[in-house]
């Protein structure tokens, strides 16, 4: 796991956790990465100084980062996440479309999930369109 630190337009501060450098990338051009504090979606990394590891010290941070408090709050977004998953239809990167012809009685209410980028999700919410970023979480959260 990676540990950010990052900020938005807005200057809120903020620590964000990925399973790699990439996945901090794909979230912010997605749009899913945005302030807790102000949803702004413009979020960057802080210059942060470097950590060298040892075994017993990664040991004593991952246990700092994943306190009892941390780890349940995680396990229930990713049971949230799969319920939607699992009551959705994934409609990929049709998913602006699709959510306009549900809107527009143009299709069948039903639950979607799919990708929109940053401009398209921004043009919907704009159209009255109710939509919300589902988060990407690591795949070992107990």
């Amino acid at each position: 796991m990676i540990r950010y630190s990052l900020t938005c337009d807005n200057a809120h501060e903020f620590e964000g956790w990925f399973s790699e450098s990439a996945d901090f990338d794909r979230q912010v051009a997605t749009g899913f990465l945005t302030c807790p504090v102000c949803h702004s979606a413009a979020v960057s990394k802080l210059l942060m100084a470097p950590s060298v590891s040892t075994a017993r010290k990664k040991d004593e941070r991952q246990t700092l980062a994943m306190d009892a408090m941390r780890q349940e709050a995680l396990q229930k977004l990713k049971q949230a996440v799969a319920a939607v998953k699992a009551n959705s239809e994934d409609v990929g990167t049709q998913f602006p479309e699709e959510a306009r012809k549900i809107h527009y009685g143009e299709a069948d209410a039903r639950g979607i999930i799919g990708q929109a980028t940053v401009d398209e999700a921004q043009a919907l919410l704009e159209e009255g369109i109710e939509i919300a970023a589902i988060p990407v979480l690591p795949e070992d959260v107990n």
